[in-house]
């Protein structure tokens, strides 16, 4: 596994936490904010072939 790809796939992994830390928190804003980034970071992976799984 190539630098980008792991990179990526840990971004992924650390943003689908926080999106599950916020809607347990019962912060709307924040999970809104987290998974606009997790769709970005999918996106990404995605453009570049990177295969990933959603857990959040």
């Amino acid at each position: 596994m190539d630098a980008f790809t792991a990179g990526i796939l840990q971004r992924i992994r650390n943003t689908e936490a926080d999106l599950v830390r916020a809607r347990e928190s019962g912060d709307d804003f924040l999970a809104e904010v987290e998974l606009a980034e997790l769709e970005d970071l999918q996106r990404l992976a995605d453009e570049h072939g990177v295969r990933y799984s959603v857990n959040a």
